[in-house]
């Protein structure tokens, strides 16, 4: 790990900003999370005891969980009961000075604890309010029970990816992650607009939405009827060669064209026969695609005979875009992560991790990374800012408030 090459004093743009979080799972935390990058200060009301429950999903991170540590660093913990009063009146004091309230909790549950924008925009007029569901307010959805998988299934994810015998969802939480970040960017207007207005606003975010609008190029391809696109396994539906391709050592390149000059050039300088450029069955994209079968067994062949180190600077030579298939191992190892110097340390209550920097670097900043919380490991600290003395807060430990 390496330590910061960048001032990590100089100003972050949310430097200042309070976010309040009623969080859980992933979509609002990794929301969260991208906020207290930024330097906003940001915290995470977690329940007495167990917290997020997404601290338990695992234990491979030092006995943490590894969605956790991914979507939580950076913030402080405050252990509320919110069936309790005295946890009501510690959340009222935390909002008279909070810019944004974050909450993905269940439908209806915040409008039931008096949280939704409605009822705090009287009293809090620049509070933003940013409400996660699975399917957003209103319409037959609403109430409907919404983790990420079912998103992927039913915003047509599943129906695009996999192979022709098996659907196949992603290897991550991409409904998930796209609700997060249409949630981080949709505060940051909100920001921007109660810098003009002087009012805060309300977000809904929903995860099918977020995800439908990632779906974009397979439902215009498929637009008025016509036939969506197949399901291709790792390669690309519709656009050909593009995908993985053995070679001789028993490995796999990852390779992709693009256009007809980048065609010419793999048939000539790549599989070293020019004349097959233009082979009626292969000399538009088209083409290329309705007889992969045919085109794959050429490639293969061309391959077969070279390790995978051979083929790639090949095509590296050639200025075909190409990659290798890492593991998990190779991306913690990948090289250009490593010369890039995108890694830091961050503490946790299983010690110090390693951290990646978010993408889209500032010149003028470096992201706050600071540490992953224990539940409830900022709660007494909170307490006693919000005007709470040493009797006060225990007596709400006492109530189970807290």
């Amino acid at each position: 790990m390496t330590t910061p090459t960048q001032n990590t004093r100089a100003p972050r743009p949310l430097d200042g900003i309070t976010v309040i979080s009623l969080e859980h799972a992933i979509a609002a935390p990794f929301c969260t999370r991208q906020l207290a990058d930024m330097g906003a200060r940001v915290i995470k009301i977690e329940r007495p005891g167990g917290g997020d429950f997404a601290r338990h999903y695992d234990e491979r991170v030092n006995g943490l969980s590894s969605h956790f540590v991914w979507t939580n660093r950076s913030k402080e913990s405050l252990t509320l009961n919110l069936k309790e009063a005295g946890a009501i009146d510690v959340m009222a004091r935390l909002l008279e000075t909070a810019d944004v309230l974050v909450q993905n909790l269940a439908p209806g549950a915040a409008a039931r604890l008096g949280l939704d924008f409605d009822q705090l925009h009287e009293r809090f007029p620049r509070l933003i309010v940013c409400d996660i569901s699975g399917y957003g307010e209103g319409g037959p959805y609403q109430d409907k029970k919404a983790y990420d998988l079912l998103i992927q299934s039913e915003s047509g994810f599943l129906s695009v990816t996999g192979t022709p015998d098996e659907p196949s969802k992603a290897g991550c939480s991409i409904a998930d992650i796209a609700a997060g970040m249409y949630a981080y960017s949709g505060i940051l207007n909100a920001l921007l607009l109660r810098h003009r207005t002087g009012e805060g606003s309300r977000l809904d975010v929903s995860m099918l939405e977020s995800s439908v609008e990632w779906m974009g190029y397979p439902m215009y391809y498929a637009y008025d009827g016509a036939p969506p696109p197949v399901r291709a396994g790792a390669s690309h539906a519709t656009i050909y060669p593009y995908g993985p391709f053995p070679v001789g050592d028993g490995s796999v390149v990852m390779l992709g064209l693009q256009n007809e000059r980048e065609w010419r050039i793999f048939c000539d300088r790549v599989l070293a026969n020019a004349a097959l450029a233009d082979d009626p069955r292969f000399n538009t994209n088209s083409k290329r695609n309705e007889n992969r079968a045919a085109l794959r067994a050429l490639i293969v062949e061309a391959f077969k005979a070279f390790d995978a180190d051979d083929v790639a600077q090949t095509l590296e030579t050639a200025g075909i875009a190409n990659a290798r298939v890492n593991d998990m191992a190779g991306v913690w190892d990948h090289t250009q992560l490593k010369a890039r110097d995108r890694w830091r340390t961050v503490d946790s209550p299983a010690g110090a991790l390693p951290a990646l920097l978010p993408p889209a670097t500032n010149n003028r900043f470096e992201a706050q990374m600071t540490a992953v919380p224990g539940v409830g490991q900022h709660s007494d600290r909170i307490l006693a800012e919000l005007g709470f003395d040493d009797a006060a807060i225990a007596a709400l430990h006492q109530a189970g408030a807290v």
